[in-house]
């Protein structure tokens, strides 16, 4: 574990080099404690996948207090009780106009595009964080069988609730952005909603399940919501 400077008001606390569920606890305990203890002259705490970015008062704090502050936040955060995960079901139409490359990432894998949406469906992923566009979550847990490159040429606009992969990991676009992750489905739920006190529905910490949904099912979800 390593604290180092990120310039004049912020550090990095890093818990680790590699991608893992351990990882996260340590990663989440620490953000837990800090959010419900911060220490004077903090200003807010930014979890990712291995680091926690802490921003800080440059006015009220020198480097060497902010690290002595972290390391006690540290040593204290062994009894912090960090929330049941939460539990959420993503409805996705795979394939077609919603995934158009789904017989892609079922080319360059040897697979059926309904192996695909099975291995993809059938897996539980874990929210490491959320950053890139407002409420984009990077999840972990994704089969390897269905690994695949990002696109080379990335495209100028991909539509709010695509669902895509790129090498290990899956994830789905909040808002209408460019963007290079291969498309497989695309979900009617709003990830991103700016009207309420929390914008983003996705938390890191949360599980995710995939269900699949006919586009007879995604138009009247889209509906109902409107």
């Amino acid at each position: 574990m390593q604290i180092v400077p990120l310039g004049d008001s912020a550090v990095i606390i890093q818990f680790g080099n590699q991608i893992t569920p351990d990882i996260h606890r340590l990663v989440s305990a620490c953000a837990t404690r800090l959010e419900k203890e911060p220490f004077s002259g903090m200003v807010e705490c930014v979890p990712a996948f291995t680091t926690i970015t802490v921003f800080y008062n440059p006015l009220q704090l020198s480097f060497k207090e902010v690290c002595s502050a972290l390391e006690q936040t540290i040593t204290d955060m062994g009894d912090t009780k960090v929330n049941t995960p939460r539990i959420v079901e993503i409805p996705v139409c795979y394939g077609g106009e919603f995934g158009p490359d789904l017989m892609f990432v079922a080319e360059h894998n040897g697979l059926t595009a309904d192996e695909v949406i099975q291995i993809h469906s059938s897996g539980e992923y874990l929210v490491y964080m959320i950053g890139f566009a407002p409420g984009f979550p990077y999840l972990g847990g994704m089969s390897e069988r269905i690994s695949t490159p990002r696109r080379q040429v990335p495209r100028l606009s991909i539509p709010a609730g695509t669902v895509g992969i790129a090498g290990m990991q899956t994830g789905m676009y909040p808002i209408e952005t460019p963007g290079g992750w291969q498309m497989i489905g695309r979900t009617p739920v709003s990830l991103f909603r700016p009207t309420h006190s929390t914008p983003s529905l996705l938390q890191s910490g949360d599980m995710i399940h995939f269900r699949p949904i006919s586009p007879k099912e995604f138009q009247e979800w889209k509906e109902e919501t409107q």
